[in-house]
């Protein structure tokens, strides 16, 4: 069976978008394979271009390019990425967006408003690409957008096993708002670990928020924040300073999104956090990193990213590989 589906899609090729370039490269190293190449660049009126400089006639291509800042930019070469490999007869193709830009856009919560995070599966769809992958959505909802498949990855495991070898003692995991609460508890569950959460309520003009509550036991602990994604570091570290009022103390953050948006940088660098726990799915900065120093540990993402490159290329099953 597995032989088959490789005949159907034709030999494994890896291309890169210019969002996370070594993070693509290190998927290639971990699948023994080379980047494909392209030439990507940006004309004087800011046109995206892209040219294939090898064929990919009847191959099984997956495009690695998450759509993180800048949001637009990004989002556009993976679509005129797909719409290349699609007028060169790619027999399949197959994107890793390891991070979804817009996922926060997924449903109408106000009057007159979009729903984004739909509009760009239609995009990615129309475009040209026959699967989506992706790592830990914003909602889960989003999933369900695509007419094509989706494959949505937790980066659960990698933190699991980060931790195990990086253990917080008597530590109780928090989640910082209750939207992240699900991904908290099975974080919690998974270490054995008590679990917490800081419940908080938006302002009605949609700016800032108001905390109210913590639900759970943090004094004289040790406390590991939970959520998908670092932007601005404004709810991060309100819920720091939350729970180090409530006699918390050690206190080490864990997401699997390092957006860093300004100023998050400067606000986890000044705050109490004694550790930031991400991934690479999107680009840090050097600046950035230099700025948050020893506060800052990156938990690779490419091999589970090679892993599953693998998988959906040979016709194994993407979900048993987190039933193991």
């Amino acid at each position: 069976m597995f032989a088959s589906a490789w005949k159907m899609y034709g030999d494994l090729m890896v291309f890169a978008g210019t969002a996370n370039r070594p993070l693509a490269e290190a998927v290639a190293q971990c699948l023994g394979e080379t980047l494909g190449k392209a030439e990507i660049k940006q004309f004087a009126n800011s046109n995206t271009f892209v040219r294939l400089c090898q064929s990919v006639r009847a191959r099984d291509v997956f495009l690695i390019q998450p759509t993180s800042a800048p949001v637009n930019d990004n989002l556009m070469e993976l679509l005129i990425f797909i719409d290349t490999l699609k007028r060169d007869s790619a027999g399949r193709i197959t994107v890793v967006a390891p991070y979804y830009g817009y996922g926060r856009t997924d449903k109408k919560d106000q009057p007159r408003v979009p729903i984004t995070a739909r509009l760009v599966a239609d995009l990615v769809a129309v475009a040209g690409a026959d699967r989506f992958v992706t790592v830990d959505l914003h909602a889960k909802q989003i999933q369900g957008f695509f007419s094509i498949p989706c494959d949505e990855l937790p980066a659960l495991g990698q933190f699991i096993r980060y931790f195990r070898g990086h253990p917080v003692p008597n530590a109780v995991v928090v989640s910082p708002d209750v939207g992240a609460l699900r991904r908290a508890r099975n974080f919690a569950e998974h270490l054995r670990l008590p679990l917490a959460v800081v419940e908080k309520r938006r302002s009605l003009d949609g700016n800032g928020t108001e905390t109210l509550n913590l639900i759970g036991d943090v004094a004289g602990k040790n406390v590991i924040l939970v959520d998908d994604e670092i932007d601005t570091g404004g709810t991060l570290v309100k819920a720091v300073n939350f729970v180090r009022a409530a006699d918390a103390q050690e206190i080490v953050a864990c997401a699997t999104h390092a957006i860093f948006s300004e100023p998050a940088a400067d606000r986890i660098h000044e705050s109490v956090l004694s550790r930031v726990v991400v991934t690479d799915t999107v680009a840090i900065s050097e600046a950035k990193r230099e700025r948050l120093g020893a506060k800052l540990d990156i938990v690779p993402i490419a091999p589970l990213l090679a892993d599953v490159i693998q998988r959906i290329h040979v016709g194994r099953s993407v979900g048993e590989l987190f039933n193991e």
